[in-house]
């Protein structure tokens, strides 16, 4: 692989000769390989940053048909179906289809249904017998096209050989390159820092400094682990991923009464709501911005009940309500987003996960503390039963192992 100065030379060389160069990709390096366009984006971004401006470049976007291992071993030797064709002897007894398979492996069994499809082959007792006395192996044909252009005149050929995993689809990237106002042969080193002899001379004056990067990555520290609670954390958390959930918003550990207890019907005189159970800030003490509507219908329910329930028969009070805690379960979140979900026109199933602390007024002893991470998830949807709940945990404990 080519250094970064020996493509900017290259680079250089061709635009002194050229003028400009249409499109990279069909660059050649000194080793008459083709030049890697990611090596070459940084050869040209250090030839056209502010300070130097030697050259100019645009970046070029195209779209090009690859194929597959398999793709490439049938432009070379023949599609599975052209095999089984060439497999079978001419004449009216043909070949069974057992020995075919001993000849051919996987691809007997891949190739002869395309044989049949074409037409090739009929089927005659156990046997196979060619129908035609000649083919033409237009899959290899295609192949070879696609191979040697990077594309296919006939899209539903593309999408047949796609849908047999014989070619895909690759985004190619290349530049255009131009010269630019400080265009030179000589690329002048720059100072990196100042040195103890620079400021003898003085020539830290003059000097030409490369400018700082302050957005570039700095080295990794080689020390530091994961705690062994965050290493189970993030397990729980791709597992989570790996099914489909999307992780809940929980970077904020006060929270109101209001979605902590009232939203999720926990009567306001539950004991779990006294002070020796729950931490209640004392600065500031309450919260007053909630959805007014939702308010409503949470309070009547408590209060008289509704939909399905008879209540709890007590005087319901916004002031508790409006009680700042540290949360004491992340199902606080859960109680929010079901409500944003719940707003939305047109409902759509959704997967919620969360992993995150809570605060308990415990306590502290030598198994207790007061905060622990709960793991919390929520599946909405229509139509969910018991049995949907048992696939979910047996899916999650078999993939915790």
């Amino acid at each position: 692989m080519s250094t970064t100065e020996e493509l900017q030379t290259l680079v250089l060389t061709i635009l002194d000769a050229k003028g400009t160069i249409p499109n990279t990709k069909d660059l050649v390096a000194s080793d008459n390989k083709e030049v890697d366009q990611l090596a070459l984006l940084g050869a040209l971004k250090s030839l056209s940053i502010a300070d130097k401006e030697m050259v100019k470049y645009e970046t070029i976007e195209e779209e090009i048909w690859v194929l597959t291992d398999e793709g490439n071993e049938i432009a070379d030797k023949g599609s599975h179906e052209a095999k089984v064709f060439d497999a079978i002897p001419v004449g009216e007894e043909g070949i069974a289809i057992s020995a075919l398979r001993e000849i051919l492996g996987e691809t007997a069994k891949i190739g002869q249904g395309k044989a049949f499809k074409n037409k090739w082959v009929i089927k005659r007792g156990d046997n196979l017998v060619r129908a035609v006395d000649s083919i033409i192996d237009q899959t290899r044909i295609d192949l070879e096209v696609i191979r040697s252009t990077g594309t296919h005149s006939d899209p539903k050929v593309l999408f047949e050989l796609r849908k047999r995993k014989l070619c895909d689809k690759h985004k190619v990237i290349s530049y255009s390159v131009s010269k630019g106002p400080k265009f030179s042969l000589t690329i002048e080193k720059q100072a990196r820092d100042v040195t103890f002899e620079m400021l003898q001379s003085g020539e830290w004056k003059t000097a030409n400094f490369k400018k700082y990067n302050f957005d570039a990555l700095g080295i990794p520290p080689s020390g530091g682990h994961l705690h062994p609670l965050m290493k189970v954390r993030e397990e729980f958390r791709q597992i989570f991923f790996e099914m489909g959930f999307e992780e809940m918003p929980t970077n904020k550990f006060v929270e109101s009464s209001f979605w902590n207890f009232d939203s999720l019907f926990q009567p306001q005189q539950h004991p779990a709501r006294d002070a020796h159970d729950t931490f209640f800030l004392k600065d500031p003490a309450i919260c007053t911005q909630f959805p007014t509507e939702y308010l409503k219908r949470v309070k009547e329910v408590h209060s008289i009940g509704g939909y399905g329930s008879t209540g709890y028969g007590y005087d319901w009070k916004i002031e508790e309500a409006q009680k700042l805690i540290l949360r004491t379960h992340t199902t606080a979140v859960s109680s929010f987003m079901l409500y944003n979900l719940a707003q939305q026109k047109e409902f759509k199933p959704v997967k919620y996960f969360s992993i995150d602390r809570v605060f308990r007024n415990e306590t502290v002893d030598a198994t207790h503390l007061a905060e622990f991470h709960q793991v919390e998830g929520v599946i909405a949807d229509k139509g969910l039963t018991l049995g949907d709940l048992i696939g979910f945990m047996n899916t999650f404990f078999n993939k915790m192992g």
